[in-house]
C-alpha cells in the first residue's frame, strides 16, 4: 500500500507540474488574435441520421455504402451507461468489464468472489441471467423536425415555446411507441434545431458468459486511469436470449478479425458518447470555466487530496479513505483536467476564432443577421445573469457526495419542518414532483416530502467519522465563501472573517448534533421547534431556504430564454456547415473514424500497441504490489501463451464517456478492438477535439482472444469468437 501511495503522489504531482507549465507557457507566448480554429475542433462523432459518405471517401478513399452503415448500426447496442455490440450470430455481445461490474454483483452466488476468481460459463446452461438488465438496438430513425419546430414556433414567449416543444416531443414519443411497439426516444441535434425519433428493440433476457478478474481488467487501477501505455483486459461477454429461452439469432454482428489492426490503418468506434460542450459559445465556455467546472473541481480536488492527508491523521481509517477516493477518482481526474484545459488561453482562442468565423457569415448577410444576429448577445446576457444566480444555489444546496454530515442533517431538518407545515394536498403534489426530480439521485434536500425514516436514520450513521466530517465541513465552508464572497451577509453572519478550518471547529462546538440519539430526538420536535433550534447549521438553512425556490425559478426563466437562442445557434451551424460539423454528443449512437497512430508524450513516443510483455514488466517493476499485482492464474505464464501478443492500443478516434464498450472495427466491420478509455490529453475533448494528442485506448482483439484461449482455457468462447457462431 505504501508503494502504491507513493506512486499516486508522484503521478499526481507530475501531472500538475506538466499542466501548470503548459498553461504558463501558452499564456506567455501566444498571440490570441493569430490563433485559428481547425477543421476538426468540433470533433468527428458522426450520427447515423447523417452518414459521412463524402468525408470518408475524401479523407480515406473509403466508399462506405448505406448498407454498411445500416449493418454497423444494427450490430451495436446501448446498455446502461455504456455501449455493447453483437459479436456472433448467436446473440453473443461484448462490452467492457467496468461497464458490467453491476452484472457481476447481481449474478454472484453466496460464497463466491467473482471479482477475484473471474467467471466463465462452461456450457450454455451455465450462462447466468442478469436480473433487471436491458440492451437496446437502434432499428428505426424518423425525422420529425418539422413537427417539433412548428409546435415551438406557436409559442408566444420563451416559456410557452419550451413547453409546447416538450409537449410535442412527448406526443411523438407516445405516438411512435404505439405504432411501432418499440421503445422510442425523441432526440435533438445541433442545440435543439433538428429532431428525430429513434426506435429501439429492447432485449431483457441477458446472461453473463465471461468476465475476467477485476485486477486484470482494470490493471494499474487509479494511477493508470486516463493514461497510456495501458495493460487492461477490460472486456466482458454476455448473451442475449429470446422469449423462447434460447439464444437469439442475428444477421447483424461484428465478425472477429483474425489479424487485428495494423499501424496507420483506418478504424472506427461505434458507440453512445454521453455529452460534450463543443458547440457552445465562448460565453458559455467561459461560464463553465468560471463557475461550473471551477466549483466541481474545487470540491472534488479538495476532498480527494484531504482524504490522502487524513490517512496519516487517522491511520485506522486509511483503507476506508482510499476506498472513498477511488469511488470518485475517475470523475476527479476528468473534472480537474477539463477545468485546466478550459483555463488554457490557446484553446479558448481557437474557440473564439471559430465563433468569429460563424458571426462573420451571419453579420455579412442581411437576412441571416436579421434572424440570428442577436443570438450571441442573448447568450452573453443569460450567462451574465446566471453568474448572479447559480453560485448562490451552489452555496445553499447540499451535494451528498461532498457535503459534511453536519450540513446534511441541518438541511434535512429544515426541509422536514417546512414540509410538515404544508397542507396535505400540497404535500402530495410536492412529493410527486420531488420523486420525479430526484429519481436516481441519492440523498437530496428532502424538499417535497423526502421524509423517510430510513433516510433520516442514515443521516447520522453508526460509524460516524468526526475527523472526516470536520474536514469535509472545512471544504464546504470555503466553497460557500468562494461562491458568495467574503462580504456576503450570510457569510459574515455565520463565518465572520474566519477560514473554513477555524469556522468549522467553532460551528461544531456550538452544534446540537452531538450523537445519533440527539439527532433522532430533534426530528421528534414540532416544525416550529425545529426552525427555532439554536444550532448554527439549522439556522444557516433557516436563513437561506426561502431564497432557494425563487432562485430556481429565476434559473429556469434564464435557461428557457437561452435554450431558444441556443437552438437558433444550432440552426446557424447547420445552415453554414451542414453535417460537416458534428452535433454535440447526447447519448445517441455515433460512429467515429481514426487511424491507428501513436503520439508524443512525456518527452518520448507512446507505442501504438502494448503487449503482454509490458504487462509483466509492470508487474515485476512494481514488485507485484497493488494496483500492479496480478490474479493467481496470471502469475504463472502458460507455456503456449504468446507474450508478444498486443493487449491494448491507441487510435485517433473521438470518444467520451458513454463510449466505453464501443467496438473498434475495420473497414470490413470486423472487430479489432474494444474501447475502454481515453488518454489524459483526451479530457479536453469535452469542448474541443485535438487529433494530435487525443487518443482512444482499446483492448486489442488479438489480446482478448489469446487470453481467453490460452490463459482461461475457455475454448467454447474462443471458438465462437473465431467462427462467429456457436458450434
Amino acid at each position: 500500500m505504501k508503494n502504491f501511495l507513493n506512486v499516486k503522489r508522484y503521478l499526481t504531482v507530475s501531472l500538475l507540474l506538466i499542466v501548470v507549465f503548459a498553461f504558463q507557457f501558452n499564456a506567455q507566448t501566444i498571440n490570441q488574435d493569430t490563433v485559428k480554429s481547425q477543421k476538426l475542433d468540433t470533433g468527428k462523432m458522426w450520427t447515423f441520421e447523417f452518414p459521412p459518405f463524402d468525408y470518408l471517401e475524401k479523407t480515406y478513399g473509403f466508399k462506405a455504402t448505406q448498407g454498411w452503415f445500416d449493418d454497423v448500426r444494427l450490430s451495436a447496442l446501448r446498455i446502461p451507461g455504456c455501449t455493447a455490440s453483437f459479436v456472433s450470430e448467436d446473440g453473443l455481445i461484448m462490452t467492457n468489464n467496468h461497464c458490467s461490474r453491476g452484472t457481476r454483483r447481481l449474478i454472484q452466488k453466496e460464497g463466491e468472489d467473482l471479482a477475484g476468481t473471474a467467471f466463465f460459463a462452461p456450457t450454455l446452461a451455465d450462462e447466468r441471467k442478469v436480473p433487471n438488465y436491458t440492451a437496446e438496438q437502434l432499428v428505426m430513425l424518423k425525422d420529425v423536425t418539422k413537427e417539433v419546430i412548428s409546435a415551438l414556433q406557436a409559442g408566444k414567449n420563451e416559456n410557452e415555446k419550451i413547453a409546447l416543444r416538450d409537449a410535442k416531443m412527448k406526443e411523438l414519443k407516445d405516438q411512435y411507441e404505439k405504432e411501432t411497439k418499440l421503445k422510442c426516444d425523441v432526440v435533438s441535434y445541433y442545440n435543439g434545431s433538428l429532431f428525430f425519433v429513434q426506435g429501439f428493440k429492447t432485449y431483457t433476457d441477458i446472461r453473463l458468459v465471461f468476465q475476467p478478474e477485476e485486477q486484470i481488467a482494470s490493471y494499474g487501477g487509479d494511477p493508470d486511469n486516463f493514461t497510456y501505455p495501458r495493460y487492461d483486459l477490460d472486456c466482458t461477454f454476455l448473451r442475449i436470449y429470446g422469449d423462447d429461452g434460447k439464444p437469439i439469432k442475428t444477421d447483424h454482428y461484428f465478425k472477429w478479425s483474425a489479424n487485428g489492426a495494423t499501424p496507420g490503418e483506418l478504424v472506427f468506434t461505434v458507440g453512445n458518447p454521453g455529452s460534450t460542450n463543443r458547440l457552445r459559445t465562448v460565453a458559455q465556455l467561459e461560464y463553465l470555466r468560471d463557475v461550473t467546472f471551477r466549483n466541481n473541481a474545487f470540491q472534488s480536488d479538495n476532498l480527494y487530496n484531504r482524504l490522502e492527508q487524513l490517512k496519516s491523521v487517522n491511520p485506522k481509517m486509511a483503507d476506508e479513505y482510499e476506498r472513498l477516493r477511488l469511488a470518485f477518482s475517475n470523475g476527479w481526474k476528468n473534472t480537474v483536467n477539463t477545468y485546466k484545459a478550459l483555463n488554457d488561453p490557446y484553446l479558448i482562442a481557437r474557440k473564439k476564432d471559430f465563433e468569429k468565423k460563424l458571426q462573420k457569415v451571419v453579420f455579412n448577410d442581411p437576412e441571416l443577421n436579421k434572424q440570428y444576429g442577436h443570438v450571441w448577445k442573448t447568450i452573453e446576457t443569460t450567462r451574465s445573469e446566471l453568474r448572479e444566480v447559480e453560485p448562490k444555489l451552489a452555496a445553499y444546496s447540499v451535494n451528498p457526495q461532498y457535503a459534511s454530515r453536519y450540513l446534511q442533517i441541518a438541511n434535512a431538518l429544515v426541509a422536514y419542518a417546512k414540509y410538515q407545515m404544508l397542507p396535505e394536498d400540497k404535500k402530495k403534489e410536492l412529493a410527486e414532483a420531488q420523486s420525479q426530480r430526484e429519481a436516481g439521485r441519492p440523498g437530496g434536500d428532502m424538499r417535497g416530502g423526502g421524509t423517510q425514516q430510513g433516510f433520516r436514520d442514515n443521516l447520522y450513521p453508526d460509524n460516524f467519522d468526526s475527523i472526516l466530517e470536520e474536514a469535509k465541513l472545512e471544504i464546504n465552508i470555503d466553497f460557500i465563501i468562494m461562491n458568495l464572497g467574503k462580504n456576503d451577509a450570510v457569510v459574515t453572519k455565520f463565518f465572520g472573517a474566519k477560514s473554513g478550518k477555524e469556522a468549522a471547529k467553532d460551528l461544531i462546538a456550538k452544534s446540537l448534533f452531538k450523537d445519533k440519539a440527539a439527532v433522532e430526538e430533534l426530528f421528534k420536535k414540532t416544525p416550529q421547534e425545529i426552525l427555532a433550534l439554536e444550532d448554527p447549521f439549522v439556522q444557516f438553512y433557516v436563513k437561506v431556504d426561502p431564497q432557494i425556490e425563487p432562485l430556481r425559478n429565476q434559473q429556469k426563466e434564464i435557461m428557457d430564454t437561452e435554450n431558444i437562442a441556443f437552438g437558433l445557434l444550432g440552426q446557424i451551424l447547420y445552415k453554414t456547415y451542414g453535417t460537416s460539423v458534428t452535433p454535440d454528443a447526447n447519448r445517441t449512437l455515433r460512429l467515429s473514424d481514426g487511424l491507428m497512430e501513436g503520439y508524443g508524450y512525456n518527452g518520448t513516443i507512446a507505442p501504438i500497441k502494448t503487449t503482454f510483455f509490458g504487462l509483466y514488466d509492470r508487474f515485476y517493476g512494481f514488485e507485484g504490489k497493488y494496483p500492479f499485482n496480478l490474479p493467481e492464474r496470471w502469475k504463472t505464464i502458460p507455456k503456449d501463451f504468446d507474450l508478444a501478443t498486443p493487449i491494448n492500443f491507441v487510435a485517433m478516434n473521438d470518444i467520451v464517456g458513454g463510449n466505453s464498450g464501443s467496438a473498434v472495427i475495420n473497414k470490413n466491420a470486423e472487430i479489432i478492438g474494444l474501447a475502454f478509455d481515453g488518454n489524459i490529453e483526451s479530457l479536453q475533448g469535452n469542448f474541443i477535439y485535438l487529433p494530435t494528442y487525443n487518443r482512444t485506448v482499446a483492448v486489442d482483439s488479438k489480446g482478448m482472444y489469446e487470453a481467453i484461449k490460452n490463459v482461461y482455457k475457455f475454448d467454447r468462447l474462443a471458438d465462437e469468437l473465431k467462427n462467429g457462431k456457436m458450434k
